[in-house]
Formats: C-alpha cells, sequence, structure tokens
C-alpha cells in the first residue's frame, strides 16, 4: 500500500519561547514535545496546555514539530476544533531538557493519549535512528520488517514481532541508507502495511507510525515523523 504522506501542519503557538530545534531563547526550565493526531474517527482537533491553546485545527495524520514547553507536570487537553468539547484531559509529567511525543491514539469513544520519551540525542556517525509505533487501531498484534527494499521476507524473521496496538520500539539505530518497512499480522507474511522505499540519511532521528485511513479501517498506512533532522 502507498505510504500515507504526513500533512502540513500551521502552528499557533501561544506561550513563551518558540519551536525550532536550535532555539536558544526558551527558558533553562524547558521541555520539548510535539503532538501527533492518531486518532482516526476524531475530527480536527485544538491542543491546550494548562488551558491556553498552543495548536489550532491539526488534522488527522498531522505532527506539530517540538513546541517549547514549561517543564513540571501540564495539563494537556485535546478539543474539537472550535469547541469545549474534549477528547482528551490528562495530566502529564515532563522534565527539563527532555524531548517527549503525545500522540492521541484509538477511536474517539476510547481514545487515550500515548506518551513517549524521545531520545534526541544524535545516532553514531553514518547512522540514522528509527522508532516505529503500532497506532493502528484496526490492526491486530503485528510483526515488523525492516529491510533493503524489494527484499523477500518470506523466509526472514521480523524486526521486531508480537507488537501490540499501542505498542512502540526502542529507536533503532541503522546505517544510512534506503529501507523499506513492512507491517504484518503477528504470525502471517501477509503484508498489511508497505511503506515502499524509505531513505533514511545519516543523523537523521525518526518515528514511524502505523495508522488507520481517516475514519479508521483499511486501508492501513503510515506516517514519518521527523524527530530531528
Amino acid at each position: 500500500m502507498q505510504v500515507t504522506k504526513l500533512l502540513a501542519l500551521a502552528l499557533t503557538v501561544s506561550f513563551a519561547a518558540g519551536c525550532s530545534d536550535d532555539d536558544t531563547t526558551a527558558p533553562a526550565a524547558t521541555a520539548y514535545v510535539q503532538v501527533v493526531h492518531a486518532s482516526p474517527d476524531a475530527p480536527n482537533v485544538d491542543v491546550l496546555v494548562d488551558n491556553a491553546i498552543v495548536l489550532t485545527n491539526v488534522p488527522y495524520k498531522a505532527a506539530s514539530g517540538y513546541l517549547a514547553v514549561p517543564a513540571g507536570t501540564r495539563n494537556l487537553k485535546v478539543n474539537a476544533t472550535g469547541s469545549s468539547t474534549t477528547v482528551i484531559n490528562a495530566d502529564v509529567a515532563i522534565m527539563s531538557g527532555m524531548y517527549y511525543t503525545v500522540m492521541a491514539t484509538g477511536p474517539v469513544a476510547t481514545i487515550q493519549p500515548l506518551v513517549l520519551t524521545d531520545d534526541y540525542a544524535s545516532p553514531a556517525a553514518g547512522n540514522a535512528k528509527v522508532r516505529l509505533v503500532h497506532a493502528s487501531p484496526s490492526a491486530p498484534t503485528v510483526d515488523i520488517y525492516v529491510t533493503a527494499p524489494g527484499a523477500d521476507i518470506s523466509a526472514s524473521a521480523p524486526t521486531l514481532t508480537a507488537v501490540p496496538f499501542r505498542g512502540y520500539s526502542d529507536y533503532l539505530s541503522v546505517p544510512a541508507g534506503n529501507y523499506q518497512v513492512r507491517v504484518t499480522p503477528t504470525g502471517s507474511k501477509t503484508v498489511a502495511i508497505d511503506t515502499g522505499a524509505l531513505a533514511l540519511t545519516a543523523g537523521q532521528i525518526r518515528t514511524g507510525v502505523a495508522l488507520d485511513a481517516t475514519g479508521g479501517g483499511a486501508p492501513l498506512g503510515a506516517i514519518l515523523i521527523a524527530d530531528k533532522n
């Protein structure tokens, strides 16, 4: 299947500090948080931190990039855009100098935040780092194959096995180059998601996210989030 392209997102940031990776103006006690809309049947959403809107009109499959947020326990709300209808209301503890990815996952009826601590340290020279997340509520527990493009997986062991919904890997350090990621039901070689060829360059850090189609269900797809570089 074709990999679903990551949608562009216009950010509205209403509190102190910029969100650029190389921003040096943020206060000392600052954490960095990116938000991903991964709930297939949810409308566009607004994201609030401590009741202040920091992102608005975020569509499904979009990622915000990192926002500078005061460290500590922050209240995170996700509302249907332009309304006070809250679908996620969670207190999230974030530490100064750390990087986090917060995903709204699952259908609206059972939506939950998935909070990931990101490893922002650069990979070894000549390598890239990739983390994989199962955020497709329609998919069963899955195996994930990370191979050279076009490699035959019929006799290969999966790179990751029996990954449940909302499960995720550590960052995998791999040599820069071209890869293909395929996702199958656990124990099966039937491919449910195929990214096609993906180019990873040295120094990049990426998170791949398996997702439902808009509204839920098939065709399943994936997005690749640029955590760094």
